[in-house]
């Protein structure tokens, strides 16, 4: 290796793996496991609870994500060891290469009992590296196929991907009943490898930061300048193509026509300047459309809307519709994989075709036609949310798994 690059290696394994200090108190004897993920940002949504439930069951947890240290953990009250690997998202191959080398060594230094992935690049590099550093466990999770949108070469490519993913786990879990059935399917998992914890989701939800509360929704609608009683329709995610955000915005267009109330809350990163696409969709009534960047707190902007919108071409389960649920909003959402297990339709919510925007209006229009039935929906899905998909339910159901494969 040329001097040069073989300093840049150094450092770049520098940035890669940066071990802290094992907390006080953690048992030697303990268990080990590993969570590894791409991005921060899964952990706050989704592991966060999980790691807590484990880390109190007597496991030594450890985190890896691309962070620059553990600062996001203690700002989400975790004490757990954490190692910094750049893990990124988009395919580099040097990048990818040194990320796998630092796993490897991460894994064959700490023994792990159990190594497991979320999120596609994560899950590759980490169970690839788990398998050649001997982890006996290496489980990762599916939560939505981006290849299931694509087509010809780029479908294969990333379909193979998932394929090779799924082959080096020991077992995999599924973020929903219908996305598992999907993949075994399509060949990618096989079924006696495969399983979903309680009734699916990654995570569960809390009841107690979703939920309706009236003072919360008086002050961001005076902060967004929407009166308390004007009907508001919420999309909450990440603004792509393949969330639907465009057949949304050409649905509210036509609506907006017929009730001269209604507003289109877009809560969520712009990717690929879609904010611009749906302004342009909606130009005869900008006033009425609203953005909000990423947000930490989700559970504001649904306690401030009266119907959640997804109409998304693909999910591994649509959890943002069961966090929305259990703040008392019905759906009006995809017959899709994965939402499928979120929307009991016609009970908690209305599912449609993709890319049926003639759907979307009407749905969206009867239920605005009829709060009484609006509000119904709303108060079932909350019932149904809290009694299916609850937090601390979901992390009992992971820890049992865990134990079970253990033993």
């Amino acid at each position: 290796m040329l001097p040069s690059l073989a300093r840049a290696d150094q450092d770049y394994r520098l940035r890669c793996w940066r071990p802290l200090s094992r907390p006080c108190g953690v048992s030697e004897r303990g268990l080990r496991l590993c969570y590894v993920v791409s991005s921060e940002m899964t952990v706050a949504a989704f592991l966060k609870d999980h790691i807590a439930a484990a880390a109190a069951a007597g496991y030594e947890v450890s985190v890896v994500a691309n962070a620059c240290d553990d600062a996001f953990l203690r700002r989400l009250g975790l004490s757990t060891v954490f190692y910094s690997v750049a893990i990124v998202r988009p395919i580099a191959p040097w990048q990818d290469f040194l990320a796998l080398l630092s796993l490897f060594r991460l894994f064959h230094a700490g023994r792990f009992d159990i190594v497991h992935s979320v999120s596609p690049k994560a899950g590759l590099l980490a169970m690839l590296a788990a398998r050649m550093a001997g982890i006996p466990h290496c489980i990762h999770t599916f939560t939505g196929q981006i290849w299931v949108t694509q087509s010809g070469l780029k479908r294969w490519f990333l379909k193979q991907a998932d394929c090779l993913l799924a082959a080096l786990t020991t077992r995999a879990l599924v973020d929903s009943p219908s996305q598992r059935e999907f993949l075994i399917v399509e060949g990618v998992v096989k079924a006696d490898r495969t399983e979903v914890i309680g009734g699916g989701a990654i995570c569960g939800v809390d009841g107690e930061y979703f939920r309706p509360d009236p003072d919360t929704r008086s002050a961001v609608r005076g902060v967004l300048d929407i009166p308390y009683e004007v009907p508001v329709l919420l999309f909450l995610g990440r603004l792509n193509r393949d969330k639907g955000v465009l057949d949304l915005a050409k649905a509210f267009a036509r609506l907006a026509e017929k009730d001269a109330d209604v507003r289109l809350l877009y809560v969520g990163p712009d990717e690929g300047g879609m904010a611009s696409k749906i302004t342009g969709i909606c130009s005869n009534v900008r006033a009425r459309v609203h953005f909000v960047d990423y947000t930490a707190s989700p559970e504001r902007f649904m306690a401030a809307a009266d119907i959640f919108c997804l109409p998304s071409y693909r999910e591994g389960f649509g959890m943002v519709i069961i966090e929305a649920a259990a703040a008392g909003l019905p759906a009006v959402a995809s017959r899709i994989y994965g939402i499928t297990d979120a929307v009991v339709d016609g009970l908690t919510g209305l599912l449609h075709q993709t890319g049926d925007v003639d759907a979307i209006v009407q749905h969206v229009s009867g239920l605005l036609s009829n709060p009484e039935r609006c509000r119904e929906m709303g108060a079932r899905a909350r019932e149904r949310a809290l009694a299916d998909f609850s937090r601390a339910e979901l992390s009992r159901g992971l820890l049992a798994f865990y134990e079970r494969i253990l033993h």
